[in-house]
């Protein structure tokens, strides 16, 4: 409960008004899994994953939180990327906790052993209280005030380019395929969202092999503004294929302080074309110091976390604002050039 105050309590002293109109995302830290709110400029809400579950509500009360810093009354949409523990094992307790209208997956697990089933069989239990929606490539997600539209869902990709792609990808040339990933990693939906010049990449988990079907040889992708590191910064991801398609103004990495952050995937994200600033909820134990961003931009820098998020608020014009949950560190960046 004490943990819970004080997270309570930085959550409301970091957070600046913002103007309405504005779109609003808080990376809530759930050690090293997803979950990531969205607040529509409409009001609407939708929750990408929602952590592990267990730690006494660790994830769940943290998730709850943002929610109410957020004005956040019920949620939408909650959007299961794929089923993995630090994904969708907070979903259940979630729904405990506060309201969830509609569900969004990519269809049934593809995984079997004994803890996916288990996880399947509570996950399916929600679906019979709520609405259920199946997101295939090329489909959008009916978040008003802004476009989600899916680019990959159940190892399938779209099959056209979004508007302004289509490119050769010269990162193509260096960049081989992998071992094909029969995880539900691979399966992941992944999606760009757009608020009128402002956008940003959330592909999950996806990996190598997915992400180059993506971006080779010609990008299907068109270029993001920010880039939620997929797959919480492991090198069995991050591509330089992909990030040369998206060439990102800033990134985002969701790592834990010993998940993902590896020097190879960070080394790539900061070589990206573009690259302004790597933002962390974590700092990486294995980046280590010279691999991590300096302090300011790193969410939670000790081994004893303590919750704190990431928030960016977008405007319709491009221009965006990042602020650092723990110290009130702000930097706002300009609408890309054209």
């Amino acid at each position: 409960m004490v943990r819970l105050a004080c997270f309570a309590l930085a959550l409301a002293l970091a957070a600046l008004p913002s103007p309405a109109k504005d779109l609003q995302i808080y990376f809530i830290d759930v050690e090293g899994g997803q979950a990531t709110l969205i607040v529509s400029p409409s009001g609407q809400s939708m929750l990408v994953d929602a952590g592990w579950p267990g730690f006494v509500d660790r994830d769940v009360d943290r998730i709850v939180a943002a929610l109410k810093v957020a004005g956040v009354k019920q949620i939408d949409y909650m959007l299961t990327t794929h089923y993995h523990l630090d994904h969708v094992g907070g979903v259940p307790p979630l729904a405990q906790k506060f309201p969830i209208v509609t569900y969004i997956d990519h269809g049934p697990n593809n995984e079997t052993d004994g803890q996916a089933k288990k996880l399947s069989a509570a996950y399916d239990a929600l679906l019979q209280k709520g609405k259920h929606l199946v997101v295939k490539p090329g489909d959008r997600i009916p978040l008003k005030g802004v476009e989600i539209d899916v680019v990959a869902a159940d190892g399938a990709v779209i099959t056209k380019p979004q508007a302004g792609a289509g490119a050769a990808n010269a990162a193509c040339t260096t960049v081989e395929r992998k071992q094909d990933d029969p995880s539900e990693n691979a399966r992941s939906v992944a999606f760009v969202l757009r608020y009128g010049k402002f956008s940003l990449a959330d592909f999950a988990d996806i990996t190598w092999n997915i992400e180059l079907s993506l971006a080779c040889p010609d990008s299907k992708l068109s270029a993001a503004d920010v880039y939620l590191v997929t797959h919480h910064g492991m090198d069995i991801s991050n591509s330089p294929a992909i990030l040369q398609a998206l060439h990102p103004r800033v990134a985002i990495s969701n790592n834990g302080v010993r998940k993902g952050g590896t020097p190879a995937a960070f080394k790539v994200i900061r070589n990206s074309p573009g690259l302004e600033d790597l933002w962390q909820l974590h700092y990486s134990t294995a980046a280590g110091a010279e691999g991590n961003s300096a302090e300011a931009l790193i969410a939670n820098p000790d081994a004893n976390c303590q919750g704190r998020w990431i928030k960016l608020t977008a405007r319709s014009s491009g221009e965006f604002t990042v602020l650092n949950g723990r110290n009130g560190f702000t930097k706002t960046y300009k609408p890309r050039a054209n």
